[in-house]
C-alpha cells in the first residue's frame, strides 16, 4: 500500500468503508496516523474496531481532525457533514488528494490524470496498456481498478495512470499531473451540481492544478472542452495545452480491432499524445494500439455467432455515450433501455442510419419506442433477455448486435457491470448454443 510520513501523528476521519475507504484507513494507519472511521454498515466497523476509533462524524466534534476523507459517492452539495466540516475549518478530501500528498515519499515517478464525461475508462486503460507493453512500470487506479492507496509503490521511473471522475476531482486540491487529458464535457451527474457550468468547472479543475510547464491534451470536439483548453493555453508555455490531432492516426485505425468508431479514434489519439509526452516512440505506440483488447462492458466484442458480431457496451449509461457506438458500425441491431437519465435520444439521432432495428427494454422502453419508431423498426421488449432473443433471431450475417443502453441499469440490475455480465451470458446461451446446434445439423 502507499504510505507517507506526511500522515504520521495526524488525525483523520474516514467516512465510507467500501473498497477505497478501507484502503484509505489501512494506508493511514500504516503511516502512523490516528483514524476515526464510520460506515452505516456494521461489518466494516467491526473489522476496524481494535485499530481505529469508530464514531459517526455527524455526532462528534470535528475540530481536532486534520482532514475528513470521504468517498466520492458522498454528495458534497447536500450532505450535512460538509457545512459541519466547514464550520470546524477542517478540509474534506478524498483518497486521490491523499495520494497527491504522499507523492513526495514515493520513488521518482510520473502521474497521468484523465477525465471527461465519456471515454475516460477506455483512454485510461489504453494509456496503461501502451506503457505496460513498452516495458514501463505502471499502475492504474482512481475511478478504475484497485484503489490507488491500496497499490504497491512503483519502482523509480514508474507511471501512475488515474481515471478521475468529477466527484474525485472535487475532493482533490494538490494533484499536479505530469500529463493530463480532458476528453469531453457533456451533461451528466447534474443532480450533484448547480448546473452544467458547475459540472464543467469541476472537470476543468484537474487541469487548473497542473503547473504551467506540464502537458495537457484536450478532445476539443465540444465547446465546453475547447473553452477549458483556451484558458489553459493562455496560462501555459507554448505547446503545453493542445487540442488532440486526429488526422495523423485516422488512416491507421483499421489496424486496431478494439478501437473502432470516431470516439475511439479520439480516445486513441489522446492516449498516444499522453504516452508520447512520457517518451514512448511511434513504433511502441503503434504496437500497443494494435494489441489493445478493450475493456469489459465498453465496446467489448463478445464473439461472432452465425457471422453476427455481438458487442457489449453496457457502460454506455447516457445517450451521449451511446452515440459513438452507433457511429462505429453499419447495420446495427441496437438493444437499448434501462433507467433513463434524459427524456430524449438527441445525441443518438444522427446515427440512426446505421440502425437496422432497435430492441427497447426496461423503464425507458416505452419512451425509447416512441422516439425511435418514426425512424427505425422497433421491437418493444420488457426484459433484456427478450431483447437478446429477438435480436438473435433477426440479425443477419455481417450485421452487429449492440447492447448500448443509453440508460442507467438500476431498474433491472445492480450496476452496468451486472447488466453487461447478464448480456454476455445470454448471448452465449442463446446464440452460441444455436450455432452449435446448426453445426450438428
Amino acid at each position: 500500500m502507499i504510505t507517507s510520513r506526511a500522515f504520521a501523528d495526524k488525525s483523520y476521519c474516514v467516512l465510507g468503508l467500501a473498497r477505497s475507504g478501507m484502503a484509505t484507513v489501512e494506508a493511514l494507519l500504516a503511516s502512523g496516523a490516528r483514524v476515526t472511521a464510520w460506515d452505516r454498515r456494521p461489518e466494516p466497523r467491526e473489522q476496524l474496531a481494535d485499530r481505529a476509533t469508530i464514531a459517526d462524524p455527524m455526532e462528534i466534534a470535528l475540530d481536532g481532525f486534520d482532514a475528513i476523507v470521504v468517498s466520492p459517492g458522498v454528495p458534497l452539495n447536500t450532505h450535512p457533514l460538509v457545512p459541519r466540516a466547514q464550520a470546524a475549518r477542517v478540509p474534506v478530501i478524498g483518497d486521490i488528494e491523499l495520494f497527491a500528498q504522499a507523492r513526495a515519499d514515493l520513488p521518482e515517478h510520473k502521474v497521468v490524470g484523465i477525465t471527461g464525461t465519456n471515454g475516460k475508462s477506455t483512454t485510461t486503460a489504453l494509456v496503461h496498456h501502451l506503457l505496460q507493453s513498452a516495458g514501463v512500470p505502471t499502475e492504474m487506479g482512481g475511478n478504475i481498478g484497485l484503489p490507488i492507496m491500496a497499490q504497491e509503490p512503483l519502482a523509480a521511473g514508474g507511471v501512475y495512470v488515474l481515471e478521475l471522475s468529477s466527484y474525485q476531482i472535487d475532493l482533490t486540491f494538490s494533484l499536479a499531473c505530469d500529463a493530463a487529458a480532458l476528453i469531453n464535457v457533456t451533461p451528466d451527474h447534474l443532480d450533484r451540481y448547480e448546473g452544467f457550468a458547475s459540472y464543467a468547472a469541476s472537470k476543468a479543475h484537474l487541469l487548473a492544478m497542473q503547473e504551467a510547464e506540464q502537458f495537457a491534451v484536450f478532445g476539443c470536439a465540444d465547446e465546453p472542452t475547447r473553452a477549458v483548453q483556451q484558458v489553459e493555453q493562455g496560462r501555459r508555455m507554448p505547446g503545453r495545452a493542445v487540442c488532440v490531432d486526429l488526422a495523423a492516426l485516422a488512416p491507421k485505425q483499421s489496424d486496431w480491432p478494439s478501437l473502432q468508431g470516431p470516439h475511439n479514434l479520439q480516445n486513441a489519439a489522446i492516449a498516444a499524445a499522453l504516452v508520447a509526452e512520457l517518451g514512448l516512440t511511434d513504433a511502441q505506440i503503434a504496437e500497443g494500439l494494435a494489441s489493445f483488447t478493450g475493456l469489459p462492458h465498453r465496446m467489448e466484442r463478445i464473439g461472432t455467432y452465425h457471422d453476427v458480431l455481438w458487442v457489449n457496451d453496457s457502460k454506455a449509461t447516457n445517450p451521449a455515450s451511446t452515440a459513438p457506438a452507433l457511429a462505429a458500425f453499419p447495420r446495427i441491431h441496437w438493444i437499448c433501455g434501462g433507467l433513463p437519465k434524459d427524456d430524449n435520444l438527441d445525441e443518438c439521432l444522427p446515427h440512426l442510419g446505421n440502425v437496422a432495428a432497435a430492441y427497447t427494454f426496461g423503464e425507458a422502453g416505452e419512451m425509447f419506442t416512441r422516439l425511435l419508431a418514426p425512424q427505425v423498426p422497433v421491437e418493444p421488449c420488457e426484459m433484456l433477455c427478450e431483447a437478446v432473443r429477438r435480436a438473435c433471431d433477426k440479425a443477419q450475417a455481417g450485421e452487429v448486435v449492440l447492447l448500448s443502453p443509453a440508460c442507467a441499469s438500476f431498474d433491472q440490475f445492480r450496476d452496468y457491470e451486472a447488466r453487461g455480465d447478464a448480456f454476455r451470458e445470454l448471448v452465449r446461451e442463446l446464440c452460441a448454443d444455436s450455432e452449435a446446434g446448426s453445426d450438428k445439423a
